[in-house]
């Protein structure tokens, strides 16, 4: 029988339900990134005419981008990632500082900027913070809720005259928690209105309503949610092109221009006078019309695709409960007639449990719990039968530590070490998720 089922699943084809670290890039963003990989190769800087047909993609792909989020398109700056963009917004709003306070007074020299992160970031803002860290600022870390939200009343109270940037995740990239930017955003606005200006240390050459400086990482909220900085009331956003069918290696950092000679952060990456002066560097012109078109592409699909991608989600976990948490409790098993757990013993802590709530969640997210299992053993059995799921992040995924994220929500090292991540995509069916659980089970020993 085993042979059987293993020939069954290799015979078909595979199964990917790892979205969240990756998706296939979309045929129609292949087709707008084509023609700059051969005909229209020039360097976006060069002043002949292939050089100003490549500028031109670069301007008219800013241009669209900046249509979907409803804001300059001077306040786009083309990274190489999101880890860059992520990298982007903390040292440079951290470099403006000191710069001006260096320049401008000499007792603001010696003076400690500081930066509010919650627990649960992805590494490329919780590493970059602690190795500011090292370099003399101060890093407030806010704990979240046992579902994965931002402590508010602990993100008020850090707060202070000293705080420069305030850097919370939109979407939790591996429980896809969505975090209450606006709530946030309004904390924020609030503090900067108590505080009397004589009492803000940084130079009056930098607005006082401009600190603290609100930044998002929001890559993997853009598929499914809007992302308008507007109405968001953010300062600094990241986007990641391939979380949206696009290429890799292409992110964004959006920079809120207050006023055309206020600049929120410093060059980051010196050279040339790319991005505004902000990354040097030449344009990836490809990749940049591709990301334009990837999000043109999800403007217009996102709110029946996240109808659709929801409804499949929530049936991949009833039936997931259904069917295998009677597996995972002998005792059910047995009260049930090995069929299903009887009404009264749902959801007993002995059985298969979600990281997270199933509410305040993105639509194709679900890290679920297998006590008794390893997930790196779970992960390798699936992919065997054809299914690609993850532990984690993508970032870390080949580490055998422990989700940090499910520890920030209280859980033990255990419960972090026997999660799965599954996220779901424009590819996936019904008859993916069915294949899915039959595996799941077999994969369990059931």
């Amino acid at each position: 029988m085993g042979n059987l089922f293993y020939n069954m699943v290799n015979n078909m084809e595979r199964i990917y339900l790892d979205h969240a670290a990756a998706t296939p890039v979309d045929k129609g963003v292949v087709a707008a990134m084509r023609p700059y990989f051969t005909d229209k190769f020039g360097n976006p800087g060069s002043l002949h005419r292939e050089g100003q047909i490549a500028s031109a993609a670069v301007f008219n792909s800013r241009l669209k981008i900046a249509r979907a989020l409803e804001c300059g398109y001077r306040e786009i700056i083309f990274t190489g990632s999101a880890t860059e963009a992520n990298n982007l917004a903390l040292r440079a709003v951290i470099k403006n500082v000191k710069i001006k306070m260096q320049n401008d007074s000499a007792k603001l020299k010696n003076l400690r900027p500081k930066i509010i992160i919650s627990t649960v970031e992805h590494e490329s803002i919780s590493e970059t913070a602690a190795d500011l860290e090292k370099e003399g600022v101060e890093v407030a870390r806010i704990p979240v809720s046992r579902e994965g939200l931002v402590d508010l009343g602990k993100l008020k109270a850090a707060l202070d005259e000293r705080t420069v940037l305030v850097s919370v995740m939109y979407v939790n990239n591996e429980i896809g928690m969505i975090q209450p930017i606006k709530e946030i955003a309004k904390i924020i606005e609030d503090f900067r209105k108590e505080i009397p200006n004589s009492r803000f240390p940084i130079p009056n050459k930098f607005p006082i309503t401009q600190f603290p400086i609100l930044h998002i990482d929001a890559v993997q909220a853009f598929q499914y949610l809007p992302c308008r900085p507007a109405e968001l009331n953010v300062d600094l956003m990241t986007l990641s092109a391939h979380k949206i069918y696009g290429p890799k290696g292409m992110g964004l950092l959006y920079v809120r221009r207050p006023t055309s000679d206020v600049r929120l952060l410093s060059s980051f990456i010196t050279g040339g006078g790319q991005e505004g002066g902000m990354r040097a560097g030449t344009e990836n012109v490809p990749y940049i019309a591709g990301f334009a078109e990837a999000v043109e592409i999800t403007e217009a699909m996102r709110e029946k695709e996240a109808k659709r991608i929801a409804k499949l989600r929530d049936y991949f976990w009833q039936e997931i409960r259904r069917k295998i948490n009677t597996h995972l409790n002998p005792a059910l098993k047995a009260l049930s007639g090995g069929i299903n757990p009887p009404p009264a013993s749902r959801g007993r802590k002995e059985g298969m449990e979600l990281n997270g709530s199933l509410k305040n969640r993105l639509p194709n997210n679900l890290n679920i719990y297998f006590p008794g299992h390893k997930a790196q053993d779970l992960l390798i059995a699936l992919d065997v039968y054809g299914v690609a799921a993850s532990s984690g992040s993508a970032c870390s995924a080949r580490t055998t530590e422990p989700s940090r994220v499910i520890m920030a929500l209280g859980y033990n090292r255990e419960r972090a070490l026997s999660s799965l991540r599954f996220t779901l995509g424009r590819r996936t069916t019904k008859n993916e998720i069915d294949i899915t659980i039959k595996v799941l089970l077999k994969c369990l020993g059931a």
